[in-house]
């Protein structure tokens, strides 16, 4: 699954970029997601969207978005966690795990502990995100995670390919 994040383009431009990049997903046979923006997902045809705490609200995302398509909640605490499950969340992210420069005005660092209490919260599929990276990727997993998101454990990579595989392999 790819999640497309783009926080400064106007959104003209930010529907322009995602098209390419929704076809490329579609073409490779992977699930493909708008972050923030269910207007963007919708005029792309996205698998999904990914929504932060101050987007817009579940139940109104659901009503624009249908049953079939996605839909993701950005987590930090028990109490989010609970709503997004009551809500009908897909998914949750939750984190951060880990410091992390990506986000310099993230919430409170969770830690493998908060992942692990969280786990036991909530039967939706939790993605954690914030500070990952290939050493910590499989403790990740081992606390309770069904996946990773990851940015920085990437794109500061010095070889991509290598970087993608060796994060995949503790998440099958």
């Amino acid at each position: 699954m790819v999640q497309y994040r783009n926080k400064i383009d106007p959104p003209r431009l930010v529907y322009e970029k995602a098209r390419p990049l929704r076809e490329l997903a579609a073409a490779l046979g992977v699930r493909f997601l708008i972050n923030d923006r269910c207007d963007i997902a919708l005029a792309v045809d996205a698998d999904g969207v990914h929504l932060g705490q101050s987007d817009l609200p579940l139940e109104l995302a659901r009503k624009l978005m249908g049953p079939e398509r996605l839909i993701g909640i950005s987590t930090h605490c028990p109490e989010e966690v609970h709503t997004a499950t009551k809500g009908g969340a897909d998914y949750i992210g939750f984190g951060p795990i880990f410091p992390t420069a990506t986000k310099p005005d993230h919430e409170p660092v969770v830690g493998l502990a908060g992942l692990r209490q969280i786990r036991t919260l909530t039967p939706l599929p939790i993605f954690a995100i914030g500070g990952i990276t290939e050493a910590t990727a499989a403790d990740v997993i081992d606390a309770g995670a069904n996946g990773i998101a990851v940015t920085s454990a990437i794109l500061d990579a010095p070889d991509t390919p290598r970087a993608v595989n060796a994060l995949v392999r503790p998440c099958s």
